[in-house]
């Protein structure tokens, strides 16, 4: 019967037993399944149009590489811990902090589902009427798309495993059919030569771009890698996820909308004669992503909502995303992209300044956590404004630039004030003691 229950049971408010966590393999397939998606598409033939072949490519690496060690060293205190982002929070931010951040993640990771599941909703559009000639709305087909999604999410981290576990190598192989059928018609060298024939793209806001498609997911690696059997299971499923998640399908958008001087996903798979499995690839990438974002959004509210049953909370934020999707929040796919950079990666920065230099003792479950740490909101905060200030008009200010990569900038500082902050008060604290 205990058996029994711990497969229901999520743990989404204490740690993950020991005896039910698992190896880096099955770890680092749900990422890549979470990394393949319709929006990296996007973003991808976006690059391959606004930038040379090669300097596209040098930014999806890199972009994919900050993510990889981003999301290795969040995933670590996960591990560690035990516990999902929204918990580990509460040790940063206070029981009042940890709610609002909780908060503003789980509603960017439910923009986030209306926002695929809109993407999901256009291409399937276009695969049916193509294929078998049948025409739907795309409001019904993001409503229809997001309750198909849903469905897996509100299982919780198991079902999102099993869905990867076989998801995963179909899409890939459908994707590498693909690839082979179209540099067969049109050579890498000859792609590779192919100049600027979209709107122009700067290297560092390619990077930006790259990394903010994805780094929600560096600030979440703690809902999956607090399954993870040991602290290195969770560093080399997160790295190696992110890396190749991420850049997989963003380097196959730049190859195929380079070849096929197109930037739609599907009409690239039906003019290599690819209908059935277009639509089964459109569905499949969709649904692992954003069965995903609802389970870790889902996660967020169950600290804010503490007396609400979890799948409760998972049917509802479900509907609400859907919803999103079905008023076409995916029209502001870019926008929105910035904007959940700007929140979202500082808080990161402070979680990790936080465990590894401020106060790692007090990540215990077991000795409970304060109200409020004041100095986290204020890091927050001004690292928040920094990256406001260094992405580009008219999602930002433009004023200046760091990094010249505006969620690289929020998380880095993060860092910075988090660790500045904390010193200080932790000395002014131990000199009045000492008075």
């Amino acid at each position: 019967m205990e058996e029994a229950n711990n497969t229901k049971n999520d743990y989404e408010r204490e740690p993950v037993p020991l005896s039910l966590r698992k190896g880096w393999i099955p770890l680092s397939l749900v990422w890549i399944a979470i990394g393949i998606d319709i929006s990296s598409m996007l973003l991808g033939a976006q690059l391959g149009g606004g930038m040379d072949f090669g300097d596209a490519i040098g930014a999806v690496m890199l972009g994919s590489l900050l993510l990889g060690i981003m999301g290795a060293i969040c995933a670590y205190i996960g591990a560690a811990t035990g516990l999902s982002t929204a918990m580990i929070t509460r040790y940063a931010f206070g029981e009042y902090g940890a709610r609002l951040i909780s908060a503003i993640i789980g509603l960017s990771l439910l923009g986030w589902f209306g926002v695929q599941a809109g993407f999901f909703a256009q291409n399937v559009q276009t695969a049916l009427d193509s294929v078998l000639g049948i025409k739907l709305d795309d409001s019904i087909l993001s409503v229809m798309g997001g309750l198909l999604m849903m469905s897996t999410a509100i299982y919780g981290y198991r079902a999102l495993e099993r869905l990867s576990s076989w998801a995963v190598p179909l899409m890939v192989l459908l994707i590498g059919v693909s690839i082979f059928l179209t540099l067969r018609a049109h050579p890498l060298a000859e792609i590779s030569h192919m100049g600027v024939n979209g709107e122009p793209m700067s290297f560092g806001m390619a990077v930006s771009l790259v990394i903010g498609i994805f780094v929600v997911g560096t600030i979440i690696t703690p809902d999956v890698s607090r399954w993870a059997r040991t602290r290195k299971d969770a560093v080399l499923a997160s790295f190696f996820g992110f890396f190749i998640g991420n850049s997989f399908m963003i380097v196959v958008a730049i190859i195929l909308s380079k070849a096929m001087g197109t930037s739609d996903l599907t009409t690239i798979f039906l003019a290599l004669g690819l209908g059935i499995p277009a639509i089964l690839v459109i569905t499949l990438a969709q649904w692992t992503t954003n069965t995903s974002n609802l389970y870790s959004s889902s996660l967020g509210f169950a600290v804010v909502f503490s007396k609400v049953p979890k799948t409760l909370i998972t049917v509802v934020a479900g509907l609400l995303a859907t919803a999103l999707a079905y008023m076409g929040i995916y029209d502001r796919f870019i926008t929105f992209l910035s904007f959940i950079t700007m929140l979202i990666s500082p808080v990161g920065g402070i979680c990790i300044a936080e465990y590894y230099v401020v106060n790692r003792a007090a990540f215990a479950f077991e000795k409970g956590h304060k109200q409020l740490i004041a100095r986290s909101l204020v890091s927050w905060l001004l690292a928040s404004f920094i990256a406001y200030c260094t992405t580009a008009a008219p999602d930002g200010l433009g004023l200046f630039h760091l990094t010249t990569v505006p969620a690289l900038d929020g998380f880095l500082s993060g860092v910075l004030f988090q660790i500045v902050l904390g010193k200080v008060l932790a000395k002014r604290e131990a000199a009045n003691q000492a008075a």
